[in-house]
């Protein structure tokens, strides 16, 4: 994924949360995400919890973790 492209997923700026990754377009940390993950709960879940964030970014986000750890280094 394409740094333009991830902008539109989630983004860091000094002044929303001080600097601490979030979808974008919402003040929800990216780790919220993760941490639903980890604690066994379901994407559904968390747009419930959270409905400023579309599934589509969610999807995105997992997407750029997988091209991440499968890059060739």
């Amino acid at each position: 994924m394409q740094k333009m492209e991830m902008a539109r997923v989630f983004h860091r700026d000094p002044e929303i949360m001080g600097g601490t990754p979030v979808f974008t377009g919402t003040r929800v940390p990216v780790q919220n995400f993760v941490d639903y993950l980890e604690g066994g709960e379901s994407i559904e879940d968390f747009l419930a919890a959270f409905p400023t964030v579309k599934r589509e970014q969610v999807i995105a986000f997992i997407e750029a973790a997988k091209e991440s750890l499968l890059a060739p280094t």
